[in-house]
């Protein structure tokens, strides 16, 4: 069975859910740091994440999620899930950290929110 690292000898890195690295994602030239929301999957039929941005900027609603403070991360960050993303593997090479299971949870349910799941 071929996976996204076997077919297309992509990295065999599968990055962990609540890891958090910086990424350009083209929003007005602005590299920021992204946390993995997708599960650990090394069979995967693509070579890709989904992913939450963080930003400093906060509008105070329910699509945001105030993130712990970290020495990793400079500034107070919010997890922005109108912005949820996907990216290739290849493009999460700066690794910053990685938040804990309660962390990543509160995103989830902000996700589950702004779906409507």
């Amino acid at each position: 069975m071929f996976n996204a690292a076997t077919k297309f000898g992509a990295s065999s890195m599968t990055p962990k859910i609540g890891e958090v690295f910086i990424v350009d994602l083209g929003f007005e030239g602005k590299v920021l740091p992204v946390v993995v929301m997708s599960r650990e999957d090394p069979d995967a039929p693509r070579a890709l994440s989904i992913v939450v941005p963080l930003t400093s900027q906060t509008r105070g609603s329910r699509y945001e999620v105030k993130m712990p403070r970290v020495p990793w991360l400079n500034l107070q960050s919010y997890a922005n899930v109108q912005a949820i993303n996907s990216i290739e593997h290849h493009e999460l090479r700066n690794r910053r950290g990685r938040f804990d299971n309660s962390v990543v949870e509160q995103i989830r349910k902000s996700i589950r929110w702004a779906l409507d799941l």
